[in-house]
């Protein structure tokens, strides 16, 4: 387009009558489409969610975890079987929201476990089912073996649709959420085990043979190399979630720390698993802004906390005395050293026996979230 042409219609429309503003606006608008014809395309270098992106340094550890493909990105409906009777919301226990159930605008880069399997991870063994019957036992009288009364109820089929998750304030619009306790009113708790410590082989059986649910989240230091024990346990069915590489208190820490505790071992368990991490918990449950946004940044679709957590002597609460629906439970891979003298399967076992003792069942976290 040449700059004559132009100029001579504004000449004119300014004669006709019309009024300059909106000549000068038109003009405007002209040359910078003109000027945009031959532009090329700037790439895109900045967070979605506003926060600086991280040093060039650490771009390809962030962007593409070291394997053959990135983890899968593509975003999927968070949508189950129809059950036969949904749960209630009540509107508990979140202290954050992804509108409708969704996390919008996930950086580049970012894994989802809920995504298909990509082509490299085909050949590894994939997560199985944990054992379903009346009971979610393996062995009609398995739970005798592990000294508890009664093998484990059956949890209520899972909602067909995840419920949505509240938010604290607009701040937090385009940040992962954060719960402590899954909205319902179904007698249903959920029990997660962190970092690592102790890998009791018994514990695999213990897990096995219960048909037990439960949500890992895993800190490299601790584990070495011993990753594949891990495996065993994801192999019946339980998820392998992010707890950084190193469990430092994240809050105060610049971004681009937090980035890399949280990135790396995003790909760490990417590289052992061929999954990518879509939860996420913070090393004491230590967390601020930055700390959302450095999650999100890594694919993080929910940050899980808690409500209730098993203590060397029993169950503590972070409000009254007892469990209440949807309640996240936090456990640790723990053994003798840790539990004065006591087994992590004895442990757990205490831990089954409060949780029947209430009336409540185990469910699968990521069936909610």
């Amino acid at each position: 387009m040449h700059a004559s042409g132009p100029k001579i219609t504004y000449v004119m429309m300014i004669k006709t009558g019309f009024p300059r503003c909106l000549v000068l606006v038109g003009a405007a608008a002209v040359l910078t489409a003109c000027g945009s014809l031959g532009a090329a395309t700037e790439p895109h270098t900045g967070s979605r969610h506003g926060a600086p992106m991280p040093p060039a340094s650490l771009a390809s550890r962030l962007d593409d975890p070291p394997s053959s493909s990135r983890p899968p990105s593509g975003r999927e409906p968070e949508r189950r079987p129809p059950a036969s009777s949904g749960p209630g919301y009540e509107g508990q226990g979140y202290e954050g929201e992804a509108q409708g159930g969704a996390f919008p605008d996930l950086p580049p880069g970012s894994g989802d476990a809920s995504a298909p399997t990509p082509p490299q991870a085909a050949g590894r063994s994939g997560t199985a089912s944990a054992p379903r019957s009346g009971s979610l036992g393996g062995a009609s009288d398995a739970y005798r073996r592990w000294g508890l009364d009664r093998p484990l109820e059956r949890p209520p089929a899972p909602p067909a649709v995840k419920p949505a998750l509240g938010r604290s304030g607009p701040q937090q619009w385009g940040l992962p959420p954060i719960v402590r306790q899954v909205p319902t009113d179904q007698r249903v708790v959920f029990v997660t085990i962190d970092d690592g410590i102790e890998k009791d082989p018994r514990f695999v059986e213990q897990a096995r043979e219960l048909g037990l649910p439960f949500t890992a989240f895993l800190t490299d230091n601790v584990i070495g190399d011993h990753y594949d024990y891990f495996d065993q346990l994801r192999r019946l069915g339980n998820p392998m979630e992010n707890h950084t590489l190193t469990h430092p208190s994240l809050a105060g820490m610049a971004y681009d720390d937090q980035v890399r505790e949280i990135c790396g071992q995003r790909d760490n368990l990417w590289d052992h698993f061929g999954q990518a991490p879509r939860l996420f918990r913070p090393p004491f449950g230590d967390y601020d802004e930055t700390t959302l946004r450095a999650a999100g940044f890594c694919g993080a679709r929910t940050v899980v906390l808690w409500r209730a957590e098993m203590e060397t002597h029993g169950l503590a609460y972070r409000s009254g005395d007892h469990l209440q629906p949807g309640d996240i439970i936090l456990a640790h891979f723990r053994g003798p050293e840790q539990l004065e003298g006591q087994s992590m399967t004895g442990w757990i076992t205490e831990l089954v026996r409060a949780i029947q003792a209430q009336g409540f069942t185990i469910g699968r976290l990521e069936d909610y979230v």
